[in-house]
């Protein structure tokens, strides 16, 4: 045991005379913003968006900011990307005639204010503004919107799915492995090691899952709170989201605007719900499992326990806050909902 004031040097990870940073142990992290800046210009600059459709004429001329903040976390090989952006674009349009003579010519932007790893899954908002607001520019304005905003979204979603690859990090890291594997670490003895499929077969073992459990108290029967959580009217009307919920065991529910479906596995009216469950941004062919058990100790009092099973730790495009994310949604978005909008909190 290490003395009062010294730390007990096998869990201390010390700063070799070399400066290598083996295996990544200490965290890696790297400014983002200048790339995330270069990135985007080369995305957006002069693109087009329509080239004589209905004689109207429009592109994005280039990205005149870019402003927040862009990083990228990297330890043990593990690609960890943050970035909250406020990114800002010009865009032209001009108005012709049939017979090719010009009628009106404007400026216009485009805004996008909040481009975020925590919404990496969702389209951000994109807001168009012109200049000339008479009827014309007004219909440069539209047509803008309506195709300029489905690219726009097309090119954001590529920066999405650079950053959470490791954006400039990423170079840095597959430079690393092609060294790691030629050069034996300075002052290492070299030996041959042979390598066997058993080996390799480890990485293929299941892990990154995660359980969360939580338990509730509500003041209510069991069946009143079971039968909120499977009518898909309540379930708009406390979470001011579209929901479609089958009652039967087996049939299917979409609920948050689509954002999770699943089926149902066991139903015990007032006593048991036992769901699949799928988040759209989780990685393809990923279902988690949730049980929901009711508990009536006395009248008018119910004690309800969700366990969420098979969680990933990561989402498909690398966000590591899939956990933390599920567990604040069952308690913010469900469980004190339904408390406060029914009136069943204790």
């Amino acid at each position: 045991m290490a003395k009062y004031g010294e730390g007990d040097k096998r869990w201390i990870v010390e700063d070799r005379p070399d400066g290598a940073n083996v295996h990544n142990w200490h965290w890696a992290e790297t400014d983002c913003l200048e790339w995330s800046r270069n990135l985007l210009s080369k995305l957006l600059n002069n693109l087009t968006i329509l080239d004589g459709e209905g004689n109207l004429f429009i592109k994005i001329n280039k990205v005149e900011k870019v402003e927040g903040e862009a990083y990228v976390n990297v330890r043990k090989g593990k690609i960890i990307p943050g970035y909250e952006l406020h990114v800002a674009l010009s865009w032209q349009g001009e108005a012709k005639d049939n017979e090719g003579n010009s009628l009106l010519k404007v400026d216009g932007s485009v805004e996008i204010p909040y481009i975020s790893d925590e919404n990496a899954d969702e389209d951000p908002e994109i807001r168009v503004t012109v200049k000339d607001e008479s009827p014309i520019g007004k219909t440069l304005k539209d047509a803008m919107f309506a195709k300029g905003k489905p690219v726009v979204e097309d090119k954001v979603r590529v920066y999405v799915q650079s950053m959470a690859k490791g954006g400039p990090a990423k170079e840095e890291l597959e430079t690393k492995k092609v060294e790691k594997k030629g050069q034996p670490v300075a002052g290492a003895s070299v030996r041959k090691v042979s390598v066997s499929p058993v080996v390799e077969k480890k990485e293929v073992k299941k892990e990154g899952f995660k359980t969360i459990s939580l338990t509730e108290k509500f003041s209510c029967r069991a069946k009143d709170l079971y039968e909120i959580l499977m009518d898909e009217n309540r379930w708009k009307g406390f979470t001011q989201s579209y929901a479609r919920i089958s009652k039967e065991v087996g049939g299917e529910f979409s609920i948050f605007d689509g954002s999770v479906t699943g089926r149902n596995l066991e139903l015990q009216e007032g006593k048991l719900i036992v769901q699949q469950w799928r988040f759209g941004n989780w990685p393809d062919g990923i279902v988690s499992k949730v049980r929901l058990t009711f508990d009536e100790p006395e009248p008018g009092i119910t004690i309800v326990k969700v366990v969420h099973t098979d969680i990933p730790e990561e989402d498909r495009y690398g966000n590591e806050t899939v956990v933390e994310n599920t567990e604040r949604g069952w308690r913010d978005l469900i469980l004190n909902k339904i408390r406060a909008v029914f009136g069943f909190g204790i």
